[in-house]
């Protein structure tokens, strides 16, 4: 880097200390979420320590930084005693335990030996804490050579006068550190819930103010605004100068740095334009205005100056006046409302923008009677909608559920010839091609057509003309084709064109054409328009190659020739395609000569193949469900097309659909595949409409399809769909319509097409997003998947009841009402109201579980307690057993109890997660781990047991040993005082959610046992939607500007990339949930099935709807893989120790969480300086900094940490702080949910109280429901400030039973790690060593350790692989400093996976070489045992290795002395 450090930062902190100015910086490294800098600073000079204390001060302050550290470099000959002062300040910045010990010691230098004499005692705890150490490692990185730090002095120092004396250090040191306090909060809110908020008046305001309620204005800040706001959009140009400037707030922050100064953010919108407004002032002043009223969606009208803000990098706002107003809504005022009966959601996969909430919830609001949800062949949204319906009072409003089918119509052949009578393949046929201006029949005109006739079987003859289309023809056209105006000029006019290709045909020919609607359509038109007669049969090639050539996924005519290799030829010419094409014709109808014996012309049509019904054209249909009866055939039918007949999208047989057409309504619509056969099978309870542009009707409208047909597809519907002519603009631009004019004309052919049959019109808007402005998000995410017309987007937003009669006035005022309000109003009333699924929970049932739950919890209650139980024991156990059969809930726990102890019986422990543990009836069932009664001891022997309830313990793990005093016996300690209401509410009726850890090599065992136990057909892996999330957003955002040319402020970036966010990417499932649905009903009853991902080729069934739309309503099971029940099968297999008999309580295990030198190492040694690196909970730097901070005694204090890990708000800035300044220590602290409601038991709060606080704490509502009241209770048990305001600041909190569970595996795995180090290095590595390098273990610790520098070094820079190797060489190097050794892979003696101990030491398996996968390193293995080679290359050939893998295993001389070659061994 090497830039002058000075002029990097002069933007920001334009004095710089004459001290600092000519630093060059040499690096800069951030922490990932920007609260942390570094910056690395060579020096020519001495810098005092105060300048650069004083100076990250300053830097935190303008960045607006957590916190900022500058570690300055110099050259060795710059050293000197005389700067020792500032290196000790230095040191006492990182450790705190320095001070007051080396004031007024004797310092004396030797070499590069330092020798400090301490004359305040000390010296032990400054050796404890490697403070030595840490000093020589400071030394050496200031000045590039190495120091040796020694301390030398008396020990005479008491703990209390030690905790005093840090207590002091801290306090005096530069509050340089101070912590940005960042909150989501719409405005600072007070420190203490019974600080009174100011209250915003009421002002007049400028009645010419468009859109705005009269009488809303707020003042804020500043004064009343009287004038006009100006578009953002122009406002930003206007740079400096005072602007009024109105908009909608769509992000917002707050942060108050140091205490003393409080910023505060908003991004506003108006919709031309977003810009960030920006309010720094003093706390004190923020507080006394009530910027509590401004919340996200607050319409602002504010004066002040735009200009360019070099912090936020953008044009920022700084206002004088803020006003707070209430903008008018969009109404719909019409007498009577319409109904949208085609609406698209955020579930449209990339293709719609709104969420259902939003477009339900405007519906309602505009007075709606009804609306429709109808996404593309999915129904993901209805749970969604039918949560915002519960949201109204008004029930009588009604959600209509529905889809956009993409239909097939399997119900008529399609034909390869359509007239064959009873002519041979001999016989003569035409095979034509034409080209045109355009793709529309009607419209546009022929510019070639070119022929060759056949006659058996050879071409004898050929045809050729240009024809003048009387009309320029368009660029693309001729860019396609190559014909341009100047060719076409003297030739004949269509209608002699025409006349010539005639006589060219003969008599009543047969006509073959590549796709011959297209073409026929043309010849038909031309015909038409000059009165030409021109009687034909036609025979389409393209239904010939799909029959023929089914595998091919295209079958354009270059592609099919490619195919059949018949070489290259001039696509898009009339003249050379129709050559072409016989030499297809002539292929195909061979091969099927050959193959079937075809002979005449109608064998086209019978000895040919039906065509996959995933390959033919689909069609849009909208589907309405009617009733409940409707809803579950809508269910079969999605769940039809996405496992039956997906083809890059759910497709719908016609025929299907006429089977399950009860309950249902269909509409004329515009897409997912069904047959038509399988959507007549489902019919009952359905409405179809005909849909949009690209449904069938609308299609053969355009194609000009004879009245018998389009008469026969008009019958099929319930009612047809026209739209406003603006959403098929892109027909003008394509060239299928002339003007808006034809398109008009089109819905006036739909309006009396359905007046002639009587068949109601509808008018619908299509919705894709909810307000027209919001085209933009649509436009951005169809950019960003490559549509070249996405900058075109069609008017698709919901429109009011005014719009549409507006938008239809050219069908005259009387039959525009009937088809905006009284036919879609008439369709909604055909339709019942009802719900994607029931209410109420539906578990499956299990003969006798109630009876078997009481059985086996009180025999082992009674096995561990002793019968009769005592009294605390069988008191909850049947409270707990009362609540769970009286709400049903048995089943689900014998459910679990069988899975746990089938995985048991496999040698598999099971692991608890969530707040299960917090049931003595889970842990007596053996669903968990953790036992959830007060602390307690109980005598294994004769089963005497002492409860301690006082809670004066918080684990029965600390309690200390002691034996029975009725037989002496030494008793057994457990008990985590856990409430049940955490596991099931207050009242015990919350469905329980029991989750479960199964070993990861188990867990597909367990899915497969769940099968067993309720029948494939009841269980279904629970489905999950995958949304585009906040990142890829703003890539889409990015490229598009970039694509555009544009140029827009983060701000605008960040508006565009929240609306472009949350719409359907894919779907997927969860990795271990398992929803089981009742034998007594079909899976239908709840909802649709699905592959994830689409994925036809996957076994596995999903829910359609995300599994948390239906946590409520049937069982999910969690059978989550991990890896610590994996550890602990080979644990026990490696040792012979079972799991169940290792202690949690062993003193040295809890002692080294946070001192590494109990491993026998130094935390030099192992670059940690507690011994839990690896460690589930314990291991990873965010813990193991909580650890050293905390410093935790005892098991309920490591319950705390991992608590507290997993918490939000709960550490930094909240508990830590508290331990910091001394208010309480890790015992004391708020570290899990479970946690207040028994700490306020014990202080005498009633208990549906202290649940209730419970609940509002770990959820984030403590600011909102600790009223004055609440917190004046709170005092009179004498609950302390200090613990009322950490409730106030959590915003989610952790299941104690969780942390117990974690905690748990975490000791037993440090047992193993402690004790027994060979077994547990060779698990670890077995189960967690996917990055493990087996070339560089096998070189050495220093050559491990040269490499961990190396990746340290690069901080920020590192890659995640690289990152995940560091984490992986850190164990490498614990393990080699422990004196443990690997041995060098051996090809007779090493495992395919598994890491070995063999003599003492760890055999490396196949899978740590460098690049080989499992299956590789499988096949090597079983190679290997076999034996049956003599040769390396016998080997190589046996195993299938590459050549790089027998190459590294010859470096690794893993093939001991086995010759090259066969033939060597020979001699």
């Amino acid at each position: 880097m090497d830039l002058n450090f000075a002029e990097f930062l002069e933007e920001y902190v334009p004095i710089m200390p004459e001290s600092i100015k000519d630093g060059i910086l040499n690096r800069l490294t951030y922490s990932e979420n920007l609260t942390k800098i570094s910056f690395y600073i060579t020096f020519p000079h001495l810098v005092p320590a105060q300048d650069l204390v004083a100076l990250e001060h300053e830097l935190e302050i303008r960045l607006e930084i957590h916190a900022v550290r500058l570690h300055p470099r110099y050259a060795p000959e710059l050293f000197s005693m005389a700067y020792f002062p500032d290196l000790v300040m230095f040191l006492k910045r990182e450790m705190t335990v320095v001070n007051g010990f080396v004031d007024g010691a004797n310092i004396t230098r030797e070499d590069n030996t330092i020798r400090i004499q301490l004359h305040n005692g000390g010296y032990d705890i400054l050796k404890k804490y490697h403070v030595a150490d840490f000093f020589s490692g400071l030394l050496e990185k200031m000045f590039s050579t190495p120091f040796h730090v020694v301390f030398e002095g008396e020990t005479s120092v008491s703990e209390a006068a030690f905790h005093e004396m840090i207590s002091k250090a801290e306090q005096e040191l530069p509050k340089h550190e101070a912590q940005l306090q960042t909150s989501t909060a719409p405005a600072p809110a007070a420190t203490h819930s019974d600080k009174e908020k100011p209250i915003a008046q009421s002002v007049t305001m400028n009645e010419d103010i468009p859109g705005i309620v009269p009488g809303s204005a707020v003042l804020i800040k500043g004064r009343p605004i009287r004038d006009i706001p100006m578009p953002i959009r122009e406002a930003v140009e206007v740079q400096n100068q005072r602007v009024v400037i109105m908009g909608d707030v769509f992000a917002m922050d707050s942060r108050e740095v140091r205490g003393e100064r409080t910023i505060l953010t908003y991004q506003i919108t108006d919709g031309t334009y977003s810009v960030l407004v920006k309010i720094f002032d003093s706390t004190e002043k923020i507080e006394k205005l009530p910027f509590h009223e401004i919340k996200k969606g607050s319409t602002l009208l504010m004066i002040g100056r735009i200009g360019y803000d070099e912090f936020a990098r953008e044009d920022v706002m700084k206002p004088e006046s803020i006003v707070v107003v209430k903008r008018q809504r969009k109404m719909d005022n019409a007498p009577k409302k319409r109904v949208e009966l085609h609406c698209h959601t955020n579930m449209s996969q990339m293709d719609a923008v709104t969420p259902c909430g939003k477009l339900v919830e405007r519906a309602h609001e505009w007075g709606h009677p009804a609306i429709a949800i109808t996404d593309h062949g999915i129904a993901q949204a209805f749970p969604d909608a039918m949560n915002a319906w519960r949201g109204f009072k008004d029930k009588n409003f009604k959600v209509i559920f529905g889809c956009e089918a993409y239909v097939v119509n399997d119900l008529n052949r399609l034909l390869v010839v359509d007239n064959p009578e009873d002519r041979t393949l001999q016989d003569e046929i035409i095979v034509f091609d034409v080209e045109t201006t355009g793709l529309s029949p009607a419209n546009d005109r022929l510019t070639e057509i070119g022929a060759v006739r056949m006659r058996g079987m050879q071409v004898v003859e050929t045809f050729n003309t240009m024809v003048n289309p009387e009309r320029p023809i368009p660029a693309k056209i001729v860019e396609l084709t190559g014909i341009t105006d100047s060719m076409v000029e003297d030739a004949p006019k269509e209608a002699e064109a025409m006349r010539k290709f005639i006589e060219f045909c003969g008599e009543n020919p047969v006509l073959a054409a590549h796709n011959a609607n297209f073409d026929t359509s043309f010849v038909r038109n031309v015909c038409k328009r000059n009165h030409i007669t021109f009687e034909f049969a036609t025979l389409d090639t393209l239904v010939l190659c799909k029959s023929m050539l089914p595998t091919m996924a295209r079958h354009k005519l270059d592609g099919v020739a490619k195919a059949l290799k018949l070489g290259k030829f001039d696509h898009h010419r009339a003249s050379d395609d129709a050559q072409m094409l016989a030499k297809i014709y002539k292929e195909l109808v061979s091969r099927l000569m050959q193959t079937k014996g075809a002979t005449m012309l109608s064998d086209l049509n019978t000895k040919t193949q039906e065509i996959d019904v995933k390959k033919l054209k689909s069609f849009h249909q909208i589907i309405l469900v009617r009733n409940n009866i409707g809803l579950k055939n809508l269910y079969k039918l999605i769940s039809y097309g996405h496992i039956e007949c997906f083809y890059r999208k759910p497709l719908i047989p016609k025929s299907v659909l006429m089977q399950y057409r009860e309950g249902l309504i269909f509409g004329s619509a515009c897409e997912p595949r069904i047959p038509k056969s399988v959507l007549n099978e489902h019919r009952e309870g359905l409405i179809v409409g005909s849909a949009c542009e690209a449904g069938e009707l609308y299609r053969a409208l355009l194609d000009g399809k004879p009245d018998e047909t389009i008469a026969k597809i008009v019958d099929f519907y319930d009612y047809l769909e026209i739209q406003p002519a603006g959403n098929n603009a892109f027909m003008i631009r394509n060239g299928t319509a002339a003007n808006m004019e034809q398109l008009q004309e089109y819905n006036r052919k739909i309006v009396a097409l359905g007046d002639e049959l009587g068949i109601p019109v509808c008018a619908t808007c299509d919705v894709h997003f909810m307000d027209k402005e919001d085209a933009i998000y649509r436009e951005i995410l169809q950019a960003g998947q490559g549509y070249d017309d996405a900058k075109f987007q069609p008017p698709l937003y919901l429109r009011t009841t005014e719009e549409m009669l507006e938008e239809f006035s050219y069908l005259g005022e009387e039959k525009a009402y009937e088809i905006v309000v009284t036919n879609t109003n008439a369709i909604a009333d055909q339709i019942e109201h009802i719900q994607p699924f029931p209410n109420g929970t539906f578990t499956p049932t299990i003969d006798g579980a109630e009876e078997d739950l009481v059985r086996i919890t009180n025999t082992k209650a009674k096995e561990i307690y002793g019968d009769p139980l005592p009294e605390l024991v069988e008191k909850r156990l049947n409270r707990e057993l009362s609540s769970i059969i009286k709400h049903g809930f048995s089943v689900l726990y014998i459910i679990a109890q069988k899975l746990v102890w089938d995985s048991v019986d496999h040698g598999y422990q099971v692991g608890s997660r969530g707040s299960v543990g917090s049931s003595f009836v889970a842990s007596m069932a053996g669903i968990s781990e953790v036992n959830p009664l007060a602390p307690h001891y109980v005598c294994p022997k004769c089963k005497h047991s002492e409860f301690i309830t006082d809670g004066s313990i918080g684990s029965g793990f600390d309690l200390p040993p002691k034996n029975c005093p009725e037989c002496g016996t030494e008793m057994n300690r457990d008990g985590h005082d856990i409430p049940f209401e955490t596991f099931l509410g207050f009242d015990g009726d919350k469905a329980p959610d029991i989750d479960l850890n199964f070993s990861s090599e188990y867990q597909s065992s367990a899915h497969r046992y769940t099968e067993e136990l309720f029948g494939r057909d009841n269980v279904f892996k629970a489905g999950t939607i995958s949304a585009v999330a906040d990142k890829t957003a703003y890539g889409y955002v990015k490229k598009y500007l970039e694509e555009k040319g544009l140029q827009y402020s983060p701000t605008e970036i960040n508006r565009l990339s929240i609306g472009c966010t949350g719409i359907k990417r894919t779907t997927g499932q969860h990795p271990g949930g398992m929803v089981v649905v009742p034998s007594d009903y079909d899976v239908y009853d709840f909802t649709p099935v699905q592959h994830p991902a689409d994925d036809a080729e996957s076994e596995i069934l999903t829910t359609h709807f995300d599994f948390h739309s239906l946590h409520d309503t049937i069982l999910k099971l969690d059978e989550l893989g991990h890896v610590v029940p994996t550890m602990y099968k080979h644990l026990e297999d490696a040792t012979g120790i079972l799991i169940h008999n290792v202690p949690t309580t062993d003193p040295k295990v809890i002692q080294m969480c946070t001192d590494a030198s109990v491993l026998g190492v130094t935390p030099e040694e192992i670059y940690c300086q507690t011994g839990s690196l690896g460690i589930p909970e314990m291991g990873t730097g965010f813990t193991i900094q909580m650890l050293l901070d905390s410093k935790p005694k005892k098991f309920s204090d490591f319950l705390q940490v991992s608590g507290l890990s997993h918490g939000t708000d709960v550490w930094l800035g909240n508990a830590k702080d508290l331990i910091d300044n001394g208010t309480c220590t890790i015992s004391d602290v708020i570290g899990t949910r479970d946690s207040i409601m028994t700490y306020l038991l014990h202080k005498g709060v009633e208990p549906k109280q202290a649940f209730q606080i419970m609940e509002d704490t770990r959820k984030g509502k403590a600011p909102k429901t600790f009223t004055p009241e609440r917190v004046q209770m709170l005092k009179d048990h004498n609950v302390p400030q200090w613990y009322i305001d950490s409730c106030l600041k959590i915003k989610y909190m952790f299941p104690k039973a969780h942390a117990a569970a974690y905690v748990t595996a975490a000791i037993k795995l440090g047992w193993f790690k402690l004790y027994h180090p060979l077994a547990y290095y060779a698990v670890y590595f077995s189960t967690r060593g996917d990055d493990f390098d087996a070339i560089l273990a096998l070189q050495g610790k220093e050559a491990v350790r040269a490499k961990i520098e190396e990746l340290k070094e690069k901080g920020n820079d590192r890659s995640k692989k690289e990152s995940d190797l560091l984490d992986t060489l850190l164990i490498v190097n614990e393990m080699l400093s422990r004196g443990c050794e690997f041995l060098p892979i051996d090809l007779y003696k090493s495992h395919a996976t598994k890491y070995l101990v063999e003599d003492h030491k760890i055999r490396i398996p196949f899978s740590a070489i460098p690049g080989i996968g499992i299956s590789a390193a499988q096949n090597l293995y079983e190679t290997a045992q076999k034996r049956d080679f003599i040769s390396i290359e016998e080997f190589q050939t046996q195993s299938g290795a590459s050549k790089t893998i027998i190459e590294t295993l010859e470096r690794l001389n893993a093939m001991g002395d086995l010759p090259k070659s066969s033939q060597m061994s020979l001699f």
